[in-house]
């Protein structure tokens, strides 16, 4: 027998793993949208865990995606197993369950939506904004991307 899916809106924070800075989005799927929240500081890839339990104990997800880095073929790159052990260790420390999701394209994507909110912007005021500070924006559309097809999750 095919066990039940959970009813009600479940409530999901991604993460667009870097090694200086890790990206976080929160979304739900009540409304099936997501917005990016934060950049967490990393040390060659390890995060300050406090600044990870503090978002985790104040949005509450019951899923969290870790976006995967892979190359434009599919296959695997140096970055994708320390996002798989990032994954694994967010499950392991917070008893939470975690999927892996595809990312290829949602970095450029983001710059991409910040050069056009740049280009408004710039007519308007004459500012621009930091294209390095795109982390969030990454992990919303990694969000986004599992709220539009969630049967492409993985495992760690």
């Amino acid at each position: 027998m095919l066990a039940m899916p959970e009813a009600g809106p479940k409530t999901l924070l991604a993460f667009d793993f870097g090694l200086k800075q890790i990206g976080v989005a929160y979304g739900q799927t009540l409304t099936n949208s997501a917005s990016g929240l934060t950049i967490i500081k990393a040390s060659d890839g390890v995060p300050n865990w406090i600044d990870v339990e503090v978002v985790l104990n104040e949005w509450k997800p019951n899923l969290i995606l870790v976006g995967l880095p892979l190359h434009m073929d599919g296959s695997e790159s140096e970055l994708s197993g320390r996002a798989r052990k990032f994954a694994r260790r967010l499950h392991g420390r917070f008893a939470v369950e975690v999927l892996m999701i595809d990312e290829r394209l949602t970095s450029r994507e983001a710059k991409s939506m910040l050069r056009e909110q740049q280009e408004v912007s710039k007519s308007r005021k004459g500012k621009t904004h930091d294209l390095t500070k795109i982390d969030h924006i990454a992990a919303s559309l990694i969000l986004q991307s599992w709220l539009e097809n969630p049967e492409f999750g993985s495992k760690p």
